[in-house]
């Protein structure tokens, strides 16, 4: 279960995916299979050649990109990739928002 952003952002993460940008998104998040795990960022593109090129600089694979079919394939980030990732990326904004306590 995700929670903690609200429509319009859900919308402009969507609409910069939709146009090839490789965009994040943060949100609280609930999974029974991560017990540990309090949220997670979606890394996106629509461009599924560019995400993989994107996700290769941090040591990600091709095959761990969620391919939803409505348009929106992502990498779901947690832990310490997560954290690493949002800070090379200089997504400050995200850490003191979702992973600071």
């Amino acid at each position: 279960m995700a929670f903690g952003v609200n429509r319009k952002e859900l919308n402009a993460w969507k609409e910069r995916v939709g146009s090839g940008e490789v965009a994040f998104i943060t949100h609280f998040w609930v999974d029974e299979r991560f017990p540990n795990i309090r949220c997670v960022t979606k890394a996106g593109c629509a461009d599924i050649d560019r995400l993989t090129l994107w996700g290769k600089k941090y040591g990600l694979k091709e095959e761990w990109i969620h391919k939803r079919n409505d348009g929106f394939p992502h990498f779901d980030l947690m832990g310490e990739t997560q954290l690493h990732i949002l800070k090379e990326e200089g997504l400050q904004d995200h850490i003191k928002r979702f992973l600071e306590k």
